[in-house]
């Protein structure tokens, strides 16, 4: 029997997991923030913002009331950018059922606090929320998602009984969900990916090789397991879909947001130019920030972050910053 689900944010992902979650049979409900994507669903059944081209179901029923999205679900799915998190869910605190289980698919690290989306989600609805919250990750692409093409996901929850009862609500014949325990590992391996990504369309703006992209994804994992470890994580997630699955993906597939900004960046243009052509959310530019303010508050050395921080948000040229990296003190790679 299917479930009543409200997912919040209706950009590529959440319309995706929306459209899957109603071919499964379950009764889904869509906020939309915009006016204009509210309509294009409404009206023409497609996203063509930020889906276009993907036809979505009859039963799918898109609002722009986040209480109609919310009020009597039995799940609801939080798929809003990260910045843009702890204001949705003040929003709604008082709107969920108090048995509402919520499922995190925000990847990112909140700006100015540093925490992650699960002590975001802690400091609105207060402790107990861990009962009932579980977090989505993994290397998926939205587009190729909802066309219905093959792909794996993980999600965590404090909770095994709560991660199994997501599982069962979002695996489908395309789409395997497998469950874990490790919330910090993967929802940091979902951040750190994205400033990542940005390296590499860096590095391959700048012609430098298949070589060049293999040691920035190698040596990007070592840092990302660094930080999650001495947050608390399992080293082993961090090699699973979470960690250098979406890693993998992020950082060579064409569809990445975050990996188009690296290649533009190489290409001479700014930032500020490459972010106003752009509809969709590119986490990592946030999350670079974010990340090179938590690695350094927590000690852990990161240096393809701080590479790409002083890219962002300091003016350093790339060719610079790979200069810089090639350059460091030698040492072992384990260590």
């Amino acid at each position: 029997m299917g479930k009543t689900i409200g997912v919040i944010g209706a950009g590529g992902w959440g319309t995706a997991l929306a459209k899957l979650l109603c071919e499964k049979g379950h009764e889904v409900t869509l906020w939309c923030h915009g006016e204009e994507c509210f309509r294009e669903i409404q009206n023409r059944r497609e996203n063509r913002l930020y889906l276009p081209g993907i036809v979505l179901p009859g039963s799918l029923r898109s609002t722009r009331s986040v209480s109609e999205s919310v009020s009597s679900k039995e799940m609801l799915i939080c798929a809003v950018p990260s910045h843009a998190v702890r204001e949705v869910l003040e929003a709604v605190a008082g709107l969920a059922e108090p048995q509402s289980l919520w499922v995190c698919t925000t990847k990112g690290i909140e700006e100015g606090t540093l925490m992650t989306m699960g002590e975001v989600f802690g400091g609105v609805f207060g402790p107990g929320i861990k009962n009932r919250l579980a977090f989505l990750s993994g290397p998926n692409f939205a587009l190729e998602v909802a066309r219905g093409l093959p792909a794996a996901t993980t999600v965590a929850a404090f909770s095994a009984e709560v991660a199994k009862e997501v599982q069962a609500a979002l695996s489908t014949s395309s789409f395997r969900v497998y469950t874990s325990e490790d919330v910090i590992g993967v929802q940091l391996g979902g951040a750190v990916k994205n400033v990542m990504a940005i390296a590499a369309g860096i590095s391959d703006g700048l012609g430098l090789g298949h070589n060049a992209r293999a040691a920035l994804i190698t040596r990007g994992l070592a840092e990302m397991t660094r930080l999650a470890v001495k947050m608390g994580a399992d080293p082993l997630t961090l090699s699973g879909l979470p960690g250098l699955g979406d890693l993998i993906l992020t950082c060579t597939g064409d569809l990445s947001r975050n990996r188009q900004i690296g290649v533009q960046i190489a290409q001479g243009r700014s930032l500020v130019e490459i972010l106003g052509g752009m509809r969709m959310v590119a986490e990592g530019v946030r999350n670079t920030r974010s990340i090179h303010s938590l690695a350094a508050r927590l000690g852990v050395e990161m240096p393809i972050v701080e590479q790409m921080y002083g890219v962002l948000y300091e003016g350093k040229r790339p060719r610079e910053a790979v200069r810089d990296l090639m350059q460091r003190a030698l040492k072992a790679e384990i260590t």
